[in-house]
Parts: structure tokens; C-alpha cells; sequence
């Protein structure tokens, strides 16, 4: 995991900032997904469609359960295994899958299922349970600079960075011989900061962005229950190749 970064957390009165007038996204996507499990294919497929979509933050979690099936998925991490049972347990559910989409961080979704992920998306939005905090972040100079909105409640600050397409010729396991393109494989979560729901301001080094395979960053406002496994996602951006979209 990345060394936890020292960072400046500012409230302030007001942000009349036009970072705060781009679009925010529709909704989060979550794929847990592996190399090794025979039905994830189909479900990688429907992931790059949803990232093609340019309306939702989506970020694929290479679980490493599966890796005992004769092939180890090159991208998996236990800490992905992890943040996937923790939904398990902010749900209620006693079990995980793969391919397993998560939205919002509210609930789950076959990963494969581009129409059930689609209407998930949409009804949050509808419903009050879409990203109703605004976020908004950019690189400027040496800093990258995150402003949060104010709201009900409060949440975490979590980083996701995620990296480019990465083509894997899987040789053995369920999906032995295939070539498979996978988009923005986490490489890393950690938490940044608290919100306590005023409006907020933080500063990070930008060379958090300046990896070798980065592609960017997704950053989240995340509420967690009583014992700190991840819950709802109250607000989104990303950053992109030293922007924010």
C-alpha cells in the first residue's frame, strides 16, 4: 500500500469555484472481477462499455480468491478481497462473486448485467441516492487541489488510483489461452481525510500522480458503518492524465 500522505485539510465559509460548475458523474461502478474466473470476461467486457459511457466513475478491483485455480491473477490483490468482503458485511450478505458490480456503494449488481447496472445507476440518481456531494479537483503546480461540497452526514476521503489498459495473456486457469484487455485496474486505496459534511478544501503533493502505469485517480466521499467497512458513496470526481473530468 502507498505511504500515507501528509496532506492540508482547510474548511472553509465558501468555493465559489468553477471547478464546482463542471458536470459531476452519474453514479460509481465497482467491478470485482479475476483473471481466473470463467464468467468474468463477459463482465470486463461490460465494464469497458460503462467507462466508454463518460458519465460514471468506473474502476475494476482484481480479487486473488480465485488464484488457487491453477492461475494467479497478475492484477489481484488481497486488500481488493478485502474491500469486496467489506461490502459484503456493510449489506448484510454472508457471501461474495465474482463478477460482482457494486454502485454507489450501496448495493450489488451481476457484472455482467450492463442493463441492471445501468437502471441501478439511474434510479439512485432519481432517488436521492445518487453523488449528491460535489467534488471537484485539479492539478495545479506541484499541488493537486480537491474541493468537497457540503451536505448531510459524514464520509471519508478515499483515493483510488487505478492504472492504464493492461493486456494479459492468461496461460493456465479458467480462462487458460485467452488475451484479455483489462481498463483501470486498482492498484491502490487509501484515505486521505475526514468530512464532517462543511464545505472542504484539501491539498495533496501532485506527484501522487506520477507513477509508472497510473492513469489517474478516482477520489470518493465514502461513509463506512460502525466497524469501518466501506458504505455509501455520497460524492465522486477523477483525474485524469493531470485534469479533472
Amino acid at each position: 500500500m502507498r505511504a500515507r500522505l501528509m496532506i492540508s485539510l482547510v474548511a472553509v465559509a465558501a468555493m465559489a469555484s468553477p471547478l464546482f460548475a463542471q458536470e459531476a458523474p452519474k453514479g460509481v461502478v465497482e467491478l470485482f472481477t479475476s483473471q481466473g474466473c470463467a464468467s468474468c470476461p463477459p463482465a470486463d467486457a461490460a465494464f469497458r462499455k460503462l467507462v466508454e459511457r463518460g458519465d460514471v466513475i468506473a474502476l475494476a478491483y482484481h480479487v486473488d480468491y480465485w488464484n488457487y485455480l491453477g492461475w494467479a491473477d497478475t492484477l489481484s490483490s488481497k486488500e481488493n478481497t478485502e474491500r469486496q468482503y467489506g461490502y459484503a458485511r456493510s449489506m448484510g450478505r454472508s457471501n461474495v462473486y465474482t463478477p460482482q458490480v457494486i454502485v454507489n456503494g450501496r448495493d450489488h449488481v451481476a457484472g455482467a448485467d450492463l442493463s441492471g447496472i445501468s437502471g441501478k445507476i439511474d434510479s439512485y440518481a432519481g432517488d436521492g441516492k445518487g453523488l449528491t456531494v460535489p467534488i471537484k479537483a485539479r492539478v495545479n503546480g506541484d499541488e493537486l487541489e480537491i474541493k468537497i461540497g457540503g451536505g448531510p452526514g459524514k464520509a471519508n476521503v478515499v483515493m483510488v488510483y487505478f492504472d492504464r489498459e493492461k493486456t494479459i495473456n492468461v496461460e493456465k486457469g479458467e480462462n487458460g489461452g485467452q488475451q484479455i484487455a483489462y481498463l483501470r485496474s486498482v492498484s491502490d486505496v487509501e484515505t486521505v481525510g475526514m468530512w464532517d459534511g462543511k464545505e472542504t478544501s484539501l491539498t495533496l503533493p501532485a506527484n501522487v500522480l506520477q507513477k509508472p502505469d497510473l492513469e489517474g485517480c478516482a477520489i470518493l466521499l465514502q461513509t463506512s458503518t460502525a466497524d469501518g467497512t466501506p458504505s455509501a458513496i455520497l460524492g465522486a470526481t477523477v483525474i485524469m492524465a493531470g485534469k479533472s473530468i
